[in-house]
């Protein structure tokens, strides 16, 4: 969650257009994590050991990544400390989310973790007197009313939402919000690629202990729970890397609505796969909500990068 640093080879754009190229792309990535929620459900095994699993098998082609990366443009490697606080941080940030998804509608969680655009501008403006635009805080107000909405309007059969998994969905935003800040401060001596794979490889034990502390189910019952633990790291490697490549090459305005194909994806996907339906009360402040957060992150955005710049390497979906 800056993008130049974490790009993907060359890709042929087949007679598009560079921004169109990469709106393409982008939209892909963002779809490809919208599947992030569906896939932690059939993991078969407790939302931390999901988040070990999805941490362990992306570290492969990370580590490959962070090579060719560093290949071209060498950096200083004196930057672990950093890579494990962000590792920890970037832990509790999977933990929450996982339970929310666990515990929540696949919308709800998705929809309010991406309230973390608004958490990083806001401790951005607190830390560094980074003020955002005059709209940010409408962005704001949106956002929130828009989130508490869906919680609120939920219908009440079981599964389909509970207070409680709202509130480790939303959970996520802060800790999210900490790790892109920790990014930030990684960033000013290592490649973002690094940055991830220190990240990735601090978070993965950290997510272990805590599922084997909560007594979680850490190994798979069966082929297709082993094959959901190996798609949650494929997806966290190539949606990433998608919205890494692509962040770089568009605007702020249209890359912020773009990258919300995200949560409206998950929301389909987890309508279709386990009949979680949104009754229109919460579909309309699902809507509300996303459109507040967009508007919180171009009003944000300009300023300092601390949103716009580490922005690729979000890994909440």
């Amino acid at each position: 969650m800056s993008a130049s640093s974490l790009s993907l080879p060359p890709q042929p754009h087949f007679g598009l257009s560079s921004e169109a190229a990469a709106l393409i792309v982008l939209v892909f990535g963002a779809a490809t994590i919208g599947f992030a929620p569906i896939l932690v459900r059939l993991t078969e095994t407790g939302p931390a050991a999901a988040g070990f699993w999805r941490l362990l098998f992306a570290l492969p082609a990370l580590a490959i990544m962070d090579v060719a990366v560093r290949r071209r443009d060498p950096q200083s490697a004196n930057g672990l400390g950093i890579g494990i606080v962000a590792g920890l941080l970037f832990a509790g940030d999977l933990a929450f989310w996982h339970y929310g998804v666990a515990m929540t509608s696949v919308a709800n969680a998705t929809v309010l973790s991406n309230l973390s655009p608004i958490v990083v501008a806001v401790m951005a403006w607190i830390l560094f007197r980074d003020r955002p635009r005059p709209a940010f805080a409408m962005g704001v107000v949106m956002g929130i009313a828009g989130a508490c909405g869906m919680a609120l309007f939920a219908d009440s059969e079981p599964g389909q939402s509970n207070f409680a998994g709202d509130a480790f969905a939303a959970a996520t935003a802060l800790w999210y919000g900490l790790y892109l800040l920790a990014v930030n401060v990684g960033r000013r001596t290592l490649p973002a690629s690094t940055i991830m794979l220190y990240s990735t490889a601090a978070g993965a034990p950290i997510l272990l202990s805590i599922a084997l502390a909560l007594g979680e189910r850490v190994i798979p019952l069966t082929p297709a729970g082993w094959a959901a633990c190996i798609g949650l790291g494929v997806v966290h490697v190539l949606g990433q890397g998608a919205i890494a490549w692509a962040l770089g090459r568009l605007s702020a305005p249209l890359a912020s609505v773009c990258i919300l194909v995200q949560p409206v994806v998950a929301a389909v996907a987890g309508a279709a796969i386990f009949s979680e339906m949104l009754n229109p009360a919460q579909i309309v402040s699902g809507v509300f909500a996303l459109a507040g957060i967009c508007v919180a992150r171009i009003a944000s955005a300009p300023r300092r990068n601390i949103v716009s710049e580490t922005q690729p390497i979000p890994v909440t979906g």
